[in-house]
């Protein structure tokens, strides 16, 4: 019961901060189908890749899609049962990953790679069904994001456990190029530190 009040107390006392990273979380998910939209109706050119040209095509469909949508949910559930005071901070990072890639796609016209897997959407996630939405990899962003914000707790491991994993098993489905996946750990980080860095000035904005 104790826990319970206390819960509630950091939920209440982070309501705004919590609002705020909330809108910021539908823009990004309206930004990012825009962009994937935009990209799908592109006729991008394949291009070679020295290491998906020398890997057999791996057929791990499950564990790609429920893979990521695994990642979500841990990601913004570990903080709000955890660490309420940091779980608006998780939505606001995130929101801004997802917008950094939205932007990103826009501006890479390259096609899947040849020979990829292809793979069913359920319909439940029929907005994340994109093709040629591939520089930078959002399997292998999403959990470093999560290595990246939970400094001092153990299951940073995990997520950076699971940005390997994820960036290995698109590969060798042949969906992403190797630059997506490497790519994505630089462009997490530095998306990472310019979100620790303005956040940082709307929390005191709010607290005032």
């Amino acid at each position: 019961m104790e826990l319970k009040k206390e819960w509630s107390k950091e939920i209440w006392g982070h309501r705004w901060l919590i609002f705020f990273s909330l809108i910021l979380l539908v823009i990004a998910v309206i930004l990012d189908y825009v962009a994937g939209t935009y990209v799908s109706k592109i006729q991008g050119v394949a291009v070679p890749d020295i290491l998906l040209d020398n890997i057999p095509t791996v057929d791990l469909n499950y564990i790609y899609l429920y893979g990521a949508v695994f990642m979500v949910i841990l990601l913004f559930l570990y903080p709000l049962i955890f660490e309420v005071k940091k779980f608006h901070i998780v939505i606001s990072q995130f929101s801004l990953l997802v917008m950094v890639r939205g932007f990103f796609i826009s501006l890479t016209h390259l096609a899947i790679p040849t020979g990829a897997l292809q793979f069913h959407v359920p319909k439940a996630l029929f907005f994340l069904n994109f093709s040629n939405d591939l520089f930078f990899s959002g399997h292998t962003a999403i959990p470093f994001l999560g290595f990246l914000l939970f400094k001092e707790d153990k299951i940073r491991y995990l997520f950076l456990a699971l940005s390997i994993i994820m960036g290995t098993i698109v590969l060798l489905m042949h969906v992403h190029y190797t630059i997506d996946v490497l790519s994505a750990f630089f462009i997490t980080f530095g998306t990472f530190k310019i979100g620790e860095w303005f956040f940082s000035k709307v929390d005191i904005y709010f607290k005032k």
